[in-house]
């Protein structure tokens, strides 16, 4: 999930929970770039914390958009008192790789299809700016279903929605302060992030090989 703050707010070129676990008996990396997103200093409550699942994303890699994600994902938000808030966005799925698209990974393959598997991790970033008097939605609990509705042929979501744009006055700031995620597919490990990427959903090897987390 490569980050652009359009579609997964991010698709996953990007981009990408009220957790939601795909039973596809895959099994979650050993450590994830998830981890880290829970860097927020404060000591007070969110100002926002909500749940949303997001069916249809699409995602993307070094060579391009190559899968389909359905994940679930929760959005917290604190503000630090000074015109600026920290936002913690986390994200847990299953993605739906294409065939005839390239492996998002340092080894390129050319996809079957069959490659199907689960992801998590997500986001922190600093957001300067003023919450809307009245959101679009809700800031506790679910706010329900977004279907992206995308087309991995031409790169259009014409279904996303900015989550930003629901709680922020028009001409906010936004910067990442971290962004990571773990895709894991049988034994192969694909960890892209800020920090590094490393691994591919496709890696030859049963152990999973250089797959595995740094």
């Amino acid at each position: 999930m490569r980050i652009r703050l359009s579609y997964i707010v991010i698709s996953s070129s990007l981009l990408v929970l009220a957790l939601f676990a795909a039973s596809t008996g895959v099994a979650f990396a050993k450590s994830t770039p998830a981890s880290a997103v829970k860097g927020c200093d404060t000591n007070g409550a969110p100002v926002i914390n909500v749940t949303q699942k997001v069916d249809n994303s699409i995602d993307s890699g070094f060579q391009g958009y190559w899968a389909y994600d359905d994940y679930n994902r929760v959005i917290k938000v604190y503000d630090n008192g000074d015109g600026t808030f920290c936002a913690e966005v986390t994200y847990q799925g299953k993605f739906d790789a294409v065939a005839g698209k390239t492996s998002p990974g340092e080894n390129a393959e050319e996809l079957t299809g069959e490659e199907d598997g689960t992801f998590n991790g997500g986001y922190q970033a600093t957001i300067t700016g003023t919450l809307l008097a009245e959101p679009a939605w809700k800031t506790k609990g679910s706010v329900g279903t977004t279907d992206y509705a995308c087309d991995i042929d031409t790169a259009t979501c014409p279904g996303a929605v900015n989550w930003l744009d629901q709680y922020f006055e028009a001409g906010y700031g936004f910067a990442y302060d971290f962004w990571g995620w773990t895709y894991n597919h049988k034994n192969c490990v694909w960890v892209n992030a800020s920090t590094g990427s490393s691994g591919d959903i496709v890696c030859g090897a049963f152990d999973g090989g250089p797959g595995d987390p740094l």
